[in-house]
Formats: C-alpha cells, structure tokens, sequence
C-alpha cells in the first residue's frame, strides 16, 4: 500500500535545490529520439515527403501541406512522449517537476539530434531536422551549394529546424505536465493545497 502523504512530502523542494533524476531525462531523451525516429520513417514510407536534395525547401509555396502536417505532428508527439517518459520515471506528483524533467529531456535531445545530423542522418528523424545538417567543412562545394537558391534553402531550411525545436520544447512540458497526473490548468496551481512536513 502506499502512503500518499508520504510520497507528497518527498515531492518538496526547495527553490534553491530541484532534486534531478538523471536517468528519466537520459531515457526520456533517448524515447524522444526513438518515437521521432519511428514516426520520421514512416513519413518516408508513406510518402509524406523525401530525403536528400528532394527535400531541400527551396520555396515554402511548393512544400506540401501533408509534409507540413507530418513534420509538425512528429516533431510534437516524439517530444511529448519524451516528457511523459522523463516525468513518469522521475515519479513527479507535482507538474513543475515533471515539466522541468521533461524540458531537461529535451536538453539532452538538441545535442544528440546535432551528433545524428552532422551525420547525415537527421532527416530520418523528421523533414525539419535537416536544416541541422549543414555541409560539412571537407566536402567540396557542389552546384547546389554554390547556387543562386542556396541562400534561400539555408534560410528555409534553418526556419525549419527552429521550428522544429520549438515545438518539441512544447511537447516536452506538456508531455512532463501530463506525466505528473495533475489537471492542465493554471488555475489548479493556484488553488492546490501545499503539503505540510509538520502536519504528518
């Protein structure tokens, strides 16, 4: 049986020190990066856009809306599980923990999804995340580098990529808030009933 009470004055912290648990944000990044990676591949497979030179957006006119729906919607969700992972296995009750846990998870991601694009292979995780990739410092410059529409797909592309971690910022909060059990509110914050030590 467990005692609530207990587990809730285990949840108090001290503005001066947020307990970390860095296994949950460790396996909630790693989440993240796996549920992108599935929901990115079955982009691909669906046909909901391409990889490689294909890809390259060199004018938002012609990017298509599916591509668009299925960037936004992977980049989301893959985030939110990632929060709900981190928030989960740090056992948060309260939804700042759980939030905090989950953007932490998202911290981990950016280097990681940096590591998988220098490599060439972040567009597996999702269109945006090509705007990552760059060209690296050894390959010779090729026609499409040198282009007059260069400019344009680097800015495109790096508008992307922004977004792209924009809202998985988002997702990870959320996906942390949801985590921690607690209505998604503001207004349950201010009307939640602070745990006292002492009242044990």
């Amino acid at each position: 049986m467990v005692d609530y009470e207990t587990v809730e004055v285990k949840e108090q912290w001290q503005r001066a020190a947020w307990p970390v648990n860095w296994s949950a944000i460790w396996l909630g990044a790693l989440a993240a990066i796996a549920v992108g990676l599935i929901i990115g591949l079955a982009g691909v497979a669906a046909g909901a856009y391409t990889l490689g030179v294909e890809a390259r957006i060199v004018s938002w006119r012609k990017f298509q809306l599916l591509a668009l729906a299925w960037s936004v919607a992977g980049t989301f969700f893959s985030f939110v599980v990632g929060g709900w992972v981190a928030g989960k296995i740090r056992g948060a009750r309260h939804a700042e923990t759980a939030a905090l846990h989950g953007a932490s998870a998202w911290l981990v991601t950016v280097p990681l999804v940096l590591v998988l694009a220098s490599l060439g292979s972040a567009g597996y995780l999702g269109l945006w995340y090509e705007g990552l990739r760059g060209t690296p410092f050894w390959m010779a410059p090729t026609p499409l580098t040198t282009s007059p529409e260069a400019a344009m797909i680097a800015r495109n592309a790096a508008l992307g990529a922004m977004t792209a971690l924009l809202v998985g910022l988002i997702g990870s909060v959320i996906g942390g808030w949801m985590a921690s059990g607690e209505p998604m509110t503001v207004v349950h914050y201010r009307t939640r009933v602070a745990v006292d030590a002492s009242s044990k």
